[in-house]
C-alpha cells in the first residue's frame, strides 16, 4: 500500500459515506474538503477510473434525469482498502500559502506591498470562518444521528482555531511591519 495516491483514499472516504458522481465527488473537495484537501476534475476522473479498474469502486448509469450521469459506489474491497489506509501513520502534513511565501521573500519589495498580501489573506480567512462558524453549529445540533458527524466536527474545529490564529496573526504582522522604521 506505500504507493496509494491519497485522492484514492479521499474518493474513496467520500464514497464511504454516500454513492456520489464525479461531479458531487468534485464539489464536496470544493466545499467540505476545501480547507485541508483540494483535486481538481483531471485527477479525480481519473481515479475514479482506476479505482473501478482495481474493484475498489463500482459505476452504474443514473438515467433518473436527461443527463446521463456516472454513480459510484465503494464495494467492500474499497472499504478494506480505505480502512488498511486509515491506520498507516500520516506520511506529511504540510502547510502552504503563498501568502507567506511572498512574505518570506518580502525584502525584494516594499513593505506595503507585504500588508496588502497580508490584508487580502485576511480577508480571506474573514469570509470563509463564517462557514466553518456554520458548519460547526449545524453539526453539534445533529451529533447524535451520525457518528461520523464527531469526526466532521473535530476537522471544523481545527478550523476554527486555526482561523482565529490566522487573523490575530494578521493583525500583528500588519504592525510588525508598520512600526518597523523602513
Amino acid at each position: 500500500m506505500a504507493n496509494e495516491k491519497k485522492i484514492d483514499c479521499v474518493i474513496l472516504g467520500l464514497l464511504s459515506h454516500e454513492e456520489l458522481s464525479g461531479y458531487e465527488i468534485k464539489k464536496r473537495m470544493d466545499t467540505t474538503l476545501k480547507y485541508f484537501w483540494s483535486a481538481s476534475y483531471g485527477s479525480i476522473y481519473p481515479a475514479l477510473t482506476d479505482l473501478v479498474n482495481r474493484g475498489l469502486a463500482t459505476k452504474r448509469e443514473d438515467t433518473e434525469n436527461k443527463r446521463n450521469k456516472l454513480i459510484y459506489t465503494i464495494t467492500d474491497n474499497g472499504r478494506d482498502y480505505l480502512k488498511e489506509w486509515l491506520t498507516l501513520p500520516v506520511e506529511k502534513d504540510e502547510l502552504r500559502y503563498e501568502t507567506l511565501l511572498k512574505l518570506f521573500f518580502g525584502n525584494e519589495q516594499d513593505k506595503e506591498q507585504a500588508i496588502l498580501h497580508i490584508e487580502a489573506f485576511e480577508e480571506k480567512i474573514k469570509k470563509e470562518l463564517p462557514y466553518l462558524l456554520g458548519t460547526e453549529k449545524v453539526l453539534k445540533d445533529y451529533l447524535d444521528e451520525d457518528t461520523a458527524h464527531k469526526y466532521y466536527l473535530l476537522t471544523v474545529e481545527f478550523g476554527i482555531k486555526t482561523y482565529r490564529t490566522y487573523l490575530e496573526w494578521c493583525e500583528e504582522a500588519k504592525k510588525i511591519l508598520m512600526d518597523n522604521g523602513e
